[in-house]
C-alpha cells in the first residue's frame, strides 16, 4: 500500500489514539444506514477536538463530508487550526468486517485540510494499523486559483 518512503507516516501518539476514538464515539452514537456512515475528528492546534458527522443526502452531490463538519465546528467555536485529523467508516450492512475503521480523507477534504492547515497530519490506514502523514503527502500537487 505504501510504495514510497514519504508515504510511510508515523507511529501513533496517545493523543492520534484519542482523536481516532472521538471520531467512533460519534459515529457509534449516530450511525444510521446511507445518513451518516462516517465520522471526523479533528485536533486543533490548542489540543481541542472537533468532531463532525457525514451528512447523507438523497441527491448524492447534496451530501457533506464529516470533515468539512467538523472543520466548520472548530472555525465557529474554536480558531480554526487543524493539526491532525481522522475520519472513520461504519461497515456496510453487508460486509462481513464489523469494525469501525480509519480511512482516507476524499480527494475534496484532502484540499481543503490543505486549504485551511497545509501543515496538518492526517491518520489514515497503514498496512499495520493506522499512521499519521502530512496532509501534503496525500495531496502533493493541490489545486490553486
Amino acid at each position: 500500500m505504501f510504495d514510497h518512503p514519504a508515504l510511510a507516516g508515523t507511529p501513533l501518539e496517545a493523543a492520534d489514539e484519542a482523536l481516532i476514538e472521538a471520531a467512533r464515539a460519534v459515529l457509534l452514537r449516530h450511525y444510521r444506514p446511507h445518513w451518516h456512515t462516517v465520522a471526523a475528528a479533528l485536533r486543533g492546534a490548542d489540543g481541542r477536538i472537533w468532531t463532525g458527522l457525514h451528512l447523507g443526502a438523497t441527491v448524492g452531490r447534496l451530501q457533506v463530508c464529516a470533515e468539512a463538519v467538523a472543520l466548520g465546528r472548530a472555525v465557529l467555536e474554536g480558531d480554526g487550526s487543524i493539526a491532525v485529523a481522522v475520519a472513520v467508516r461504519h461497515p456496510k450492512p453487508e460486509e462481513e468486517d464489523r469494525d469501525i475503521a480509519v480511512v482516507s480523507p476524499c480527494g475534496a477534504c484532502r484540499d481543503m485540510i490543505t486549504d485551511f492547515a497545509p501543515d496538518a497530519f492526517v491518520i489514515v490506514p497503514g498496512p499495520a494499523g493506522p499512521v499519521k502523514l502530512a496532509v501534503r503527502a496525500l495531496l502533493p500537487l493541490p489545486y490553486r486559483r
